[in-house]
């Protein structure tokens, strides 16, 4: 398996739609997990589909980082969706607050938090 692409960094999500998003002045078809350290591609075209996988790069940040993190918004599409019950559990025990939301809000909210400073991470599915 190839590794997925990574961008250093924390940026701004410039837009989204189309099957992808725009950050850090270049564009990225697909999804997407931006945390403190960087964007990372994910696999996922679903929230269904994300798993321990897709949350690999955060929780390791978290283990090497305590604290780095204190909310994980999360953009689960077109509507409102829901991560799997043993996702949530997951991120119940790490100590991470979270949110599930329409991908739009959600990286609007991720916006206005790391504009305000705030140690925040967004797990994106792209939206058409």
């Amino acid at each position: 398996m190839a590794p997925l692409p990574f961008v250093p960094g924390r940026h701004a999500i410039e837009s989204y739609g189309g099957g992808g998003f725009r950050f850090a002045g270049m564009s990225h078809v697909g999804s997407i997990l931006a945390t403190p350290r960087g964007i990372s591609a994910l696999a996922a075209v679903s929230i269904a589909e994300v798993g321990d996988e897709a949350l690999a790069p955060l929780i390791a940040e978290l283990e090497t980082t305590p604290g780095a993190v204190e909310l994980l918004v999360v953009g689960a599409g077109a509507s409102p969706g829901r991560l799997s019950e043993a996702l949530i559990q997951r991120l119940r025990a790490s100590g991470l607050r979270f949110e599930t939301m329409a991908t739009g809000p959600a990286a609007r909210v991720y916006n206005v938090l790391i504009e305000e400073g705030r140690r925040v991470a967004a797990l994106l599915i792209a939206v058409a």
